[in-house]
């Protein structure tokens, strides 16, 4: 490892986390000012900021002609946003109180566009008329949260009453808050680009395959604004903030990276194989795995994020073996489906079972 890869290093942590602590103060800070909950900021603001790198990385990986990279970095990306960014959050904040409109509304969108890739990846590509409809798509989705949101003001107090002391916006100026925004985007974008080149260098050199490359370095490396966001938010309280920008990044990956990457793309982007024989389905399962989870008490509990965390560990574990060709790859995948996953399915309709005996799920 040379000196120049230790410097990247270096410098992509400490822009995560003064990016992360800037982009949270500044956006909840935010939405006490403008009547938006934190869980709209989240899902709108933050997600858009957090998602700069996946975009970056993808028209960078598509203008060279590198599809396996960005469609990779994209799927790679979402995974890690559920399994190891709420994962981290609810460990870390000692679980997550999920708020009504991302379990009714918000989680039901991202599994139809999941969806969407896995059927429009079917004839190998994403053409540019697939890409504009994602963009616009995403123009719909904005203008409606917003609307919606500003409509909801008895809704909309009660969220970030908890997340915010309004006595103190009095202190600075609303140009101060979107200065924090800005400047914590801007810290998060250089962290993150400075932590994936010296990733991607390693990888490279280690003869890794371009979509296991943005499956898993890229993907995670991109993901590192999300994870400081949403783990800094859930540790200061600030719950809806980091499940909504969580949750809103899978949108915009989906909707504005892939979208705007295909839009503009010279060609169609090409699907690999190998991305729609497992990537993308286990993209589609993490999405769904959301559904109940969250509606189960509107939560996220420590022990499930714990699950999320393995999960993930188990999905990367099985990238590597099956990228090197090892011989354990058949028996760790048969291990996954036919045990670990039933076992898992078992134990999340138990504890959903005990919190309906409850009377916890507010329906």
């Amino acid at each position: 490892m040379d000196i120049l890869t230790v410097i990247f290093f270096v410098v992509g942590v400490a822009g995560l986390v003064i990016g992360a602590e800037a982009l949270v103060r500044g956006a909840a800070r935010l939405a006490g000012r403008t009547g938006l909950s934190p869980v709209v900021i989240g899902l709108t603001v933050v997600a858009f900021g957090t998602s700069a790198p996946e975009l970056a990385v993808s028209l960078g990986a598509a203008i060279r002609d590198e599809a396996d990279l960005a469609v990779g970095n994209v799927v790679g990306s979402n995974i890690a946003n559920v399994l190891l960014v709420l994962g981290l959050s609810a460990v870390i904040g000692g679980g997550l109180v999920v708020a009504q409109r991302i379990v009714r509304i918000d989680v039901p969108i991202m599994v139809v566009l999941s969806f969407a890739v896995f059927f429009l990846g079917l004839d190998g590509e994403l053409n540019r008329w697939e890409g504009i409809a994602f963009v616009l798509t995403l123009i719909g989705y904005i203008s409606w949260t917003v609307i919606s949101a500003r409509r909801s003001n008895a809704e909309v107090a009660t969220e970030y009453d908890d997340a915010i002391d309004l006595d103190d916006l009095s202190a600075s100026s609303p140009f101060v808050d979107v200065g924090y925004v800005l400047l914590g985007l801007v810290l998060l974008v250089i962290g993150s680009t400075a932590l994936v080149e010296a990733a991607t260098d390693i990888a490279t050199e280690l003869g890794v395959s371009e979509l296991v490359i943005g499956l898993t370095v890229v993907a995670v490396g991109t993901s590192l604004p999300e994870i400081a966001t949403s783990v800094l938010a859930a540790a200061r309280g600030q719950r809806d903030l980091a499940v909504g920008n969580a949750v809103g990044s899978n949108l915009f990956n989906i909707l504005a990276v892939l979208g705007i990457t295909a839009a503009v793309s010279p060609t169609s982007i090409p699907i690999p194989d190998g991305a729609i024989s497992l990537d993308i389905p286990v993209m589609i399962a993490v999405a769904v795995a959301c559904l109940p989870i969250f509606w189960n008490g509107y939560s996220l509990m420590r022990w499930e994020g714990v699950i999320f965390l393995a999960y993930y560990a188990g999905y990367i574990t099985y990238l590597v073996l099956d990228s090197s060709d090892h011989d354990a790859t058949g028996q760790f995948g048969i291990a996954m489906l036919y045990f670990v996953v039933p076992l898992t399915v078992l134990t999340f309709s138990v504890a959903a079972y005990r919190r309906n005996r409850l009377g916890r799920v507010p329906l």
